[in-house]
């Protein structure tokens, strides 16, 4: 049997060229390109690791250590420690290698080695960890070839890796299991408030801020998922407490809300990868569950049912932690106070989760809306922002006829596909008053209709009606700005036979 082949990534990248050539190719292919340059080898190469270089040369670890294993090579140590050298303090390694070291213990776990095993070595190199190593670390595991379904597997498993080592937990104090595993924190350290586990207190302490709420929301989920497993053992009203549970889904959208600014703005697209994927799957198995609980008792009682709610319970437990733990001081750390007011202004229109009312942070909705404006042909809305041609295409693709009627009872605009209309809009129509395109005998209703959402007195009126053999539905709406003053009148038209086949039995 031929002799390992073992790299110690403290040692230089000299050394371990002149023991193994045959990493040469290996790291110029990876992005090391002064590799083979003998100069830079015997100069540059006698201090530098891999590690450094990498982060130099902006190359993911977690790339060069899947590279390595495929191989053949196998990590030395506790992961790169060289048996004649001393580890660097933890606080002084370079962010790189901690997040090559957090991703090889993950490897690790993902192998089959025990769990107790890899966090012994996980606590005698690392005091505390930074929620966004744990994030980069599942990102390089991504990055380095390890399939989504394989990370995805790893989440619930990985999590344990860091119970009782991240700063937010001993901040908070965690889960009482946790405590008892790994003995209790010193007042000292439960008490420490800096970072971003130190900034994620401060946001949550908000009242209506988005951590508040997803905070809030979580205690409530953690209180719920305890009154779900009571109903199992006590075999009371378990529906009605999976039926309230599956409200989870409406935390899960808030989420959803995080997930991509993490990717797009700041890189992190291990939570979105991962994270939004195992909530899918909570979510779908609770429902599931539920679906095939109700249509059959007798199910509820089978071992199989009631060990995949068990298992589904246990999960969104998980989860609750990586949100407390990895996912909120991760966003705190990064997002800035206008990301923060925008995400606080769409959970405004979301559900809220087991918590009524939702709080609101106010300094996210200043007392004025803002204004639209035009300027070089872009239309500034308060929404967003369109140009006049792609503000006409859009209203012209809608798929419905579009009236509006300004305040002074004149026909101002209607939208034009090019196809026929249901009821014809000649544009000599356009400028005049609404009534000259009614028969006289109906003027009076249209008159005592905008006069009603003149006065306030309804915002809205429908018309159900059969057109051509097809059934229409013709909407009038009061319209009217922020402060409530009466623009003007909306006429929608759509045609309603598409719906037929899609509530047929």
């Amino acid at each position: 049997m031929a002799d390992p082949k073992i790299i110690y990534l403290t040692k230089s990248v000299h050394d371990l060229v002149k023991e193994y050539p045959e990493l040469i190719p290996l790291m110029k292919e990876l992005g090391f390109t002064r590799i083979t340059e003998k100069t830079a080898l015997n100069t540059l190469g006698r201090f530098m690791t891999i590690p450094k270089g990498a982060m130099m040369m902006h190359i993911d670890m977690g790339k060069v250590i899947s590279t390595l294993l495929a191989h053949g090579f196998t990590l030395g140590g506790s992961f790169a420690q060289a048996p004649e050298e001393k580890a660097a303090p933890s606080e002084e390694t370079a962010p790189n290698e901690r997040t090559a070291r957090i991703t090889e213990y993950i490897r690790r776990l993902s192998a089959g080695e025990d769990l107790e095993k890899v966090r012994a070595d996980f606590v005698k190199h690392f005091k505390d960890v930074d929620p966004g190593e744990i994030a980069l670390a599942e990102q390089s595991l991504l990055k380095g070839g390890v399939p989504l379904r394989d990370v995805q597997r790893l989440c619930d498993v990985h999590s344990a890796l860091f119970h009782g080592t991240t700063r937010a937990e001993k901040i908070a104090a965690a889960e009482a299991k946790v405590q008892e595993s790994l003995g209790r924190r010193s007042p000292a350290a439960l008490e420490r408030k800096d970072g971003a586990d130190g900034l994620y207190e401060t946001l949550r302490s908000i009242p209506g801020h988005p951590l508040s709420i997803l905070s809030l929301e979580n205690e409530a989920l953690g209180s719920h998922l305890e009154k779900v497993r009571k109903a199992m053992e006590a075999g009371d009203n378990l529906m009605e407490e999976l039926a309230a549970l599956r409200r989870i889904s409406f935390h899960y959208n808030k989420k959803n809300v995080l997930y991509p600014i993490l990717k797009m703005n700041y890189g992190f697209s291990g939570p979105s990868d991962v994270m939004w994927s195992v909530d899918d799957e909570i979510r779908d198995t609770l429902k599931n569950l539920e679906k095939r609980g109700l249509a059959s008792p007798a199910v509820r009682e089978t071992p199989q049912w009631r060990e995949r709610l068990s298992s589904a319970l246990t999960r969104a437990e998980e989860m609750i932690y990586k949100e407390k733990n990895i996912l909120f001081p991760l966003c705190a750390k990064n997002f800035k106070e206008e990301e923060w007011k925008s995400i606080a202004r769409d959970f405004a229109h979301m559900e809220p989760c087991l918590i009524v009312p939702q709080p609101r942070w106010q300094e996210a909705f200043p007392q004025e809306k803002e204004e639209s404006s035009l300027s070089d042909g872009i239309i500034h809305l308060p929404t967003g922002r369109l140009t006049l041609k792609e503000l006409t295409a859009l209203l012209n693709t809608l798929p419905f006829e579009i009236t509006f009627v300004d305040a002074h009872d004149i026909n101002r605009y209607w939208n034009d596909d090019g196809a026929p209309k249901l009821f014809s809009r000649p544009a000599t129509a356009l400028g005049r008053e609404v009534y000259t395109c009614h028969p006289p005998k109906v003027v009076p209703m249209v008159k005592n209709l905008i006069e009603s959402f003149r006065t306030g007195k309804q915002d809205l009126f429908d018309v159900w009606m059969e057109k051509n053999g097809e059934p229409v539905l013709v909407r009038y709406m009061a319209v009217r700005d922020a402060k409530g003053t009466f623009l003007g009148t909306l006429e929608i038209v759509q045609k309603m036979g598409f719906a037929k086949e899609h509530f047929a039995k």
